[in-house]
């Protein structure tokens, strides 16, 4: 019974994943949702830096701090290690809820594209920024990174397995294709407010901090393979041509969102 009431667990959290990251994308973008980034609320622009800011530091620590493995060890002392993924999961999408829910606009117009083919391009921009997030995360485990693969062994009554150290296609050009799919999502925008780059802004400081963090567990797991690896292979910012890792080995990182976006047995990105 436990198994299976497990297995429901984290098939809902995912579920629940899927449906508030569709929201934040029209959140962002000011489609298709009653409440977007942009949407006109009455508050002045003290208090709305303010509230805005504490919403990213709650997001910021949510996704980092349960993150880390010091966390995760104590964590799972409360939560089964089956379901600790999924219930990290529910804790990043109540994070991100509160965020979208609570977020106050500034409505100062940054700048406004309006050339045809440009704003197009914006666009285009920003579809490929949320598209490319859950594809970085089909390029490793999709859903050991979600944790349908934890909550599935468990239920066929099969021991986890740490995944492996690899750096698969966008892996071999750039150590943080999901980061850098956060920040075209977050900045690529045909028209940007003050309140949209606040937003942007601030989330991506917290991914660049994030990143740093994150890399220090990566190395303190994979030793010398991902010390070479971050030699070779730039943090943000791609490389024409894919690099070759140590005995052609790669690496394996995980999202927490995203992004984020990391665990014992694979790594956690907050890319998310």
């Amino acid at each position: 019974m436990k198994r299976r009431l497990y297995l429901a667990y984290g098939l809902a959290m995912y579920l629940m994943f899927l449906g508030v990251y569709a929201y934040f994308a029209g959140f962002t973008g000011n489609f298709l949702v009653p409440r977007s980034i942009d949407t006109p609320v009455t508050s002045t622009t003290t208090v709305a830096v303010a509230v805005n800011l504490l919403l990213v530091v709650v997001f910021a620590v949510q996704h980092s701090v349960m993150a880390r493995p010091a966390f995760k060890r104590w964590w799972t002392r409360i939560i089964p290690q089956p379901i600790e993924r999924s219930t990290y999961l529910l804790a990043a999408n109540l994070a991100t809820m509160l965020l979208v829910w609570q977020w106050r606009p500034i409505a100062t117009v940054v700048w406004d594209v309006q050339q045809p083919v440009a704003r197009a391009g914006l666009w285009a921009m920003f579809a490929a920024g949320w598209l490319s997030v859950p594809a970085a995360s089909l390029l490793i485990n999709h859903f050991d990174l979600f944790g349908l693969r934890q909550v599935w062994l468990h239920f066929r009554g099969r021991p986890y397995t740490a995944l492996p150290f690899r750096t698969p296609l966008a892996y071999a050009h750039v150590r943080h294709p999901l980061y850098l799919g956060w920040a075209l999502a977050f900045w690529a925008t045909p028209t940007m407010t003050a309140g949209h780059l606040l937003f942007a802004g601030s989330l991506t400081v917290y991914m660049a901090m994030a990143a740093f963090i994150e890399e220090s567990d990566l190395i303190a797991h994979f030793g010398h393979n991902y010390h070479q690896y971050r030699q070779q292979v730039p943090m943000l910012v791609p490389r024409l041509r894919p690099v070759r890792t140590l005995d052609g080995n790669a690496a394996e990182f995980e999202v927490n969102l995203s992004s984020g976006h990391k665990r014992t047995g694979e790594v956690q990105h907050v890319e998310g």
